[in-house]
């Protein structure tokens, strides 16, 4: 743990993780190394291109120093599509472990459902304007770090509307839909609740009938938040 100064001089505590960046842009690698460090995390290396991000997490691993999280961008040298996914996509099978964040300038639906089909565990999707949100930001970093999800509302608003997936969710309310959406964003019944002005009860409520009605028990445990989204990726 650690404190750092929040508005007005007020301490404010939270987790300390590892990081390592993958971004070509130096400008922005080293903003966003700034803005991570500047909050007490840990950048532990920075590189600008795929193989560099591979060659760099199996090295950290072999040393018994496997970071907590990376972050990358989507598209990377040297052909600038998707190599940068490609490789989040492949850390994540060699390394459950390791949370993976991706950052986009666009929404990529075909990437996103990539990265989201596996497993639930430590997973994020943002683009790029979200860095400005500084807050916003590194409390993803922090939550795909420690196994959460991170959506961006703006993925979350066009997967959840994909035409062939209606059936998967004809059975939801729009009530349940729209907690689903905040869900997915990786928000908690209390920031749920204060988003859509309602009791915590209402949302309790609301989260146990998606459960139901997508067949998720609670055998499934704590990633049924994140298997209530994934349920209709994999449909």
């Amino acid at each position: 743990m650690y404190a750092v100064r929040g508005v007005g001089g007020r301490e404010i505590v939270e987790d300390r993780v590892r990081v390592v960046i993958a971004e070509d842009s130096v400008l922005l690698r080293e903003g966003l190394t700034r803005l991570l460090t500047d909050r007490g995390h840990d950048v532990v290396a920075g590189v600008g291109d795929a193989e560099a991000l591979l060659k760099t997490i199996a090295d950290l691993d072999a040393q018994g120093a496997l970071p907590d999280v990376v972050v990358a961008d989507v598209r990377m040298p040297p052909t600038h599509t998707d190599e940068g996914v490609r490789a989040a996509v492949r850390l994540r099978k060699t390394h459950p472990r390791l949370g993976v964040l991706v950052l986009s300038q666009y929404v990529e639906e075909r990437y996103a459902t990539e990265l989201l089909a596996g497993s639930s565990r430590g997973v994020g999707y943002l683009l790029k304007d979200r860095v400005a949100e500084v807050r916003e930001f590194v409390d993803a970093v922090v939550r795909v770090a420690e196994g959460g999800t991170a959506l961006d509302p703006e993925v979350v608003a066009q997967l959840l509307g994909r035409s062939r997936k209606q059936d998967v969710l004809a059975g939801l309310t729009p009530r349940e839909r729209e907690v689903l959406g905040l869900m997915a964003e990786g928000r908690t019944n209390g920031a749920i609740a204060r988003q859509l002005v309602v009791s915590d009860g209402a949302v309790e409520k609301h989260v146990s009938n998606i459960f139901l009605k997508l067949g998720l028990s609670q055998s499934d445990g704590d990633h049924r938040r994140v298997l209530a989204v994934l349920t209709y990726l994999n449909s």
